[in-house]
């Protein structure tokens, strides 16, 4: 009777099935490869923010609690989906399934409202500086990251008692049925208005990084064609109505993504010196030493170009780590709508929940690609980790002779 439970017990958390015996192993190396990468990548990322004074911004402060919502996927859940993949059922028993479902939907929850985060404070950057300010400060961001936890928690912890074995992925999440209605709004309001919401606020700020520069090129059209003109004669309002107007609003606007570049916080901040002793020039002190430079670059095509540049370059950044978020769990969520009956095969859904490790480990590799700061705090910690080996290896030729 004993040994009966016991076998009954143990099929419970068994995911084998013959479809999948050849696939496992390929999961199982994609899996130790999003270990790997995804661990190291994301603790260089809090690294680099902690021994890089350049990188110790505001913006970045969000990037690295998304670093550490990875880091708790990367480095405690993705080992033991590994482990369930190789051997084809769950080792680490019931209590430790539910666990692993709470931590899996609450590093999720937390990634997708930094997302949200990330996009409404680079929105509020150059359509309502003062909010940004006063919303997204030292005392702001604090509170802003402790309640993205503690939501994350709050949504996904009431779920507890239907955290179970899903055969299908062979992992562990909440029960299909018996979580519903609450899963179903929970993974709506995330999945859905969550990212959406993203998309809206890239869309705005699309729409006036457009007007911007559309503005900046009539701009420089009508200054071009005024130094054609003698002095004397040239009039307040040209041809097609842009004259001193035209010329303040042009100023209003670069002026206003110059200050997002040159004194605030960006995720890629090229353009700052390396020998910055102050990476956060917020108050009345940053107010008076950037208030020149700004009336300068409104004032100059170039410089105005510059500042424009480097905002769709930062802009660009973080609408790719988006973009890689929706690629990665899009298929996982549409199979599962569409599949409601199981039907599909499970090699299937293993590929498509498959496809959600990567975005565990993706990001660090996207700030090497597209920002130079992070990129050259990744050489640097690189480099002093491979001393030691440098130095042995040196030795060794003496030691040996």
């Amino acid at each position: 009777m004993l040994l009966n439970h016991t076998n009954q017990t143990e099929g419970n958390f068994s995911c084998y099935s013959p479809s999948v015996v050849g696939y496992r192993y390929f999961a199982v190396l994609w899996g130790c490869a999003v270990t790997i990468t995804g661990t190291v990548g994301n603790l260089m990322t809090v690294l680099a923010f902690v021994f890089d004074s350049r990188l110790r911004t505001r913006f970045n402060v969000l990037i690295v609690n998304l670093a550490v919502a990875d880091l708790l996927y990367c480095t405690i859940l993705q080992p033991i989906s590994v482990d369930s993949y190789l051997h084809l059922r769950w080792r680490s028993g019931e209590l430790w399934c539910r666990i692993f479902g709470l931590l899996l939907f609450l590093s999720n929850s937390v990634s997708i409202i930094t997302l949200c985060l990330v996009a409404v404070s680079r929105y509020l950057m150059v359509a309502k500086r003062a909010v940004f300010e006063r919303i997204f400060s030292a005392r702001g961001l604090t509170f802003l990251l402790i309640s993205a936890w503690a939501l994350g928690l709050a949504s996904f912890g009431p779920l507890w008692p239907v955290y179970v074995f899903v055969p299908n992925v062979c992992t562990c999440s909440f029960h299909r049925t018996r979580g519903r209605p609450y899963s179903t709004i929970m993974l709506f309001l995330y999945f859905f208005v969550g990212l959406g919401c993203v998309g809206t606020f890239y869309l705005l700020i699309y729409r006036r990084v457009l007007v911007a520069s559309k503005t900046l090129l009539h701009y420089r059209l009508s200054r071009r064609s005024s130094r054609k003109k003698p002095v004397s004669s040239a009039p307040a309002t040209d041809d097609s109505g842009v004259g001193s107007g035209v010329t303040n609003i042009c100023s209003t606007e670069m002026s206003s993504q110059g200050k997002v570049v040159s004194d605030d916080n960006e995720i890629i901040n090229d353009t700052s010196s390396p020998e910055s002793p102050n990476p956060h020039p917020v108050g009345p002190t940053s107010t008076k030493s950037t208030s020149a430079p700004t009336t300068a670059a409104s004032t100059s095509p170039s410089a105005s170009s510059g500042d424009d540049t480097e905002f769709k370059r930062v802009t660009r950044m973080c609408f790719t780590v988006f973009l890689c978020f929706v690629f990665c769990f899009v298929p996982f969520l549409l199979l599962n709508i569409a599949d409601k009956h199981n039907r599909a095969p499970q090699v299937l859904h293993m590929f498509c929940a498959n496809l959600t490790w990567l975005n565990s480990c993706i990001n660090p590799m996207l700030y090497a690609a597209l920002n130079r700061q992070f990129r050259q705090a990744y050489h640097l910690l690189l480099t002093r980790a491979a001393s030691p080996f440098t130095r042995l290896r040196t030795w060794c030729p003496s030691l040996s002779s």
